[in-house]
C-alpha cells in the first residue's frame, strides 16, 4: 500500500481554477465517496479551502489527473498543468508542512491547522480513514504543536489588522476589554482592522462615516454604536484606539485637534492608526505627548519583519518535521507490508469534537 497526496494550491494554480475545485464541508462526505469508488482507494481525506484543494490517499497505485476528474468540477477539465503529487516519504513531510502552517500563504498561519482537523474529522466520521491516514494524521496534529511550542514560526503580526492588535496590546497591555475602539470611514481594511480588535474584546466600539446609513449597519454587526461623521472629534474624547480609513483626499485631523481631544482625556494615551491613503491624519501629530500614530508604511514595516523573523525559524521546523516523518514512516511500514485492514477508529487520545457529514 503506498501513502499520496495529490492536489494543487495557490502555488500552482490561479484562484479561477482553485474555486472551480473547491468543495465545501457539506460535501465532503458525498465528494469523498466518489473519490474512494472511482480512483480504487483504500483510504482518503480530501480538503478543500480557499489556498488548495488536496486529496490524501492510501492505494495500491494512484493518478493525479484521473482522480480529480471524480470531483463534480474535474470532469472533462484538463488539470494536469496545474497538479502536484507526492508518494510516502514526500508526502507525508508535505501533510506535516501544510498541517503546520508552513505551505500557507502567511508562514505559520493557523487557521490551516483547524481546516485540516475539520477535514479529516468528516473523513473519519464517514469511515474513510484507517490505519494508515488515522495515523498519519493523527502525527501531524501533534507535530502542528510541537512546531508551535518549539519554534517562533507563528509569533508575530502578519496583517493589518492583526499589527493593530499587536501595537495596541503593547502600549495599554494584553487586556483590551475596558477600552473604547473608533473607526473613521469604513473601508475594508479598516473594517477589517476593527473587527480584529473586537476579537480581542475590546470594551466598547464606535463607528463614523460620511453615509450614517452606513456606519449604522457595521455597528449593528460588531455590536457597536454609530456616531455622525459631524460629530466624531467629540466622540473621539471617549476613545482610545482610532482607525482611520476614510476616502477622504485630504487630511481631516490636524494636530491642533487632536491636542484638544488629548487634553479633554486628561492625557490618556491615545492609538491613531491612519491606514488611509492619502492619510488621514496629520504626521506632526505624533509629536503630542501620549499619542501614537501609525500610518500604513509602518503597519507594512511591522508586517515585513515579522514576515522575515519567521522565515528564519523554518529550518528549525524542517528538522521537527523529518524527525517525526522518518519515526512514523517507521510505524506504518509493517501495516503496509502485511494485509491491509482497516481501522477507522483513531488512536486513543484523539476524539475530536462531532462534524456533521452529508448523508445523501
Amino acid at each position: 500500500m503506498k501513502f499520496f497526496v495529490a492536489g494543487l494550491s495557490y502555488k500552482t494554480a490561479p484562484v479561477e481554477v482553485r474555486e472551480r475545485l473547491a468543495v465545501h464541508a457539506s460535501r465532503f462526505h458525498c465528494s469523498s465517496c466518489r473519490l474512494k469508488l472511482g480512483g480504487g482507494l483504500s483510504e482518503v481525506v480530501l480538503v478543500s479551502t480557499c489556498n488548495r484543494v488536496e486529496i490524501y490517499g492510501v492505494a495500491e497505485s494512484a493518478h493525479a489527473a484521473r482522480l480529480f476528474e471524480h470531483l463534480p468540477a474535474g470532469a472533462g477539465v484538463d488539470l494536469t498543468p496545474y497538479l502536484y503529487y507526492k508518494e510516502d516519504a514526500e508526502a507525508v513531510e508535505h501533510l506535516f508542512s501544510v498541517a503546520s502552517g508552513l505551505d500557507s500563504m502567511v508562514i505559520g498561519e493557523t487557521e490551516i491547522t483547524g481546516q485540516i482537523k475539520q477535514a479529516y474529522q468528516a473523513a473519519q466520521a464517514a469511515k474513510l480513514t484507517g490505519k494508515i491516514l488515522n495515523r498519519l494524521f493523527q502525527t501531524a496534529f501533534q507535530t502542528a504543536k510541537e512546531i508551535r511550542s518549539r519554534t517562533n514560526i507563528g509569533r508575530g503580526a502578519t496583517s493589518v489588522g492583526s499589527v493593530a492588535v499587536e501595537l495596541a496590546e503593547q502600549i495599554f497591555g494584553r487586556s483590551l476589554s475596558e477600552k473604547t475602539v473608533m473607526i473613521l470611514g469604513t473601508g475594508k481594511m479598516g473594517e477589517a482592522c476593527v473587527r480584529h480588535l473586537c476579537k480581542k474584546s475590546a470594551g466598547s466600539v464606535l463607528v463614523s462615516n460620511r453615509s450614517f446609513d452606513r456606519a449604522e449597519t457595521l455597528a449593528t454587526e460588531i455590536g457597536g454604536r454609530a456616531i455622525r461623521f459631524d460629530n466624531y472629534l467629540e466622540a473621539m474624547e471617549e476613545a482610545d484606539i482610532v482607525v482611520s480609513s476614510t476616502s477622504c483626499p485630504h487630511t481631516i485631523l490636524h494636530r491642533e485637534e487632536v491636542a484638544k481631544v488629548i487634553a479633554a482625556r486628561r492625557n490618556r494615551p491615545l492609538v491613531l492608526i491612519d491606514i488611509a491613503v492619502p492619510r488621514d491624519i496629520a504626521a506632526d501629530v505624533q509629536e503630542l505627548d501620549n499619542v501614537y500614530l501609525y500610518d500604513v508604511d509602518d503597519l507594512q514595516g511591522i508586517m515585513r519583519e515579522n514576515v522575515r523573523s519567521r522565515e528564519q525559524e523554518l529550518a528549525r521546523c524542517a528538522a521537527i518535521i523529518a524527525e517525526r516523518r522518518d519515526a512514523v514512516m517507521a510505524k506504518i511500514a509493517p501495516v503496509r507490508e502485511t494485509f491491509y485492514e482497516r481501522d477507522p477508529q483513531p488512536e486513543p487520545g484523539w476524539a475530536f469534537g462531532g462534524v456533521a457529514v452529508c448523508q445523501s
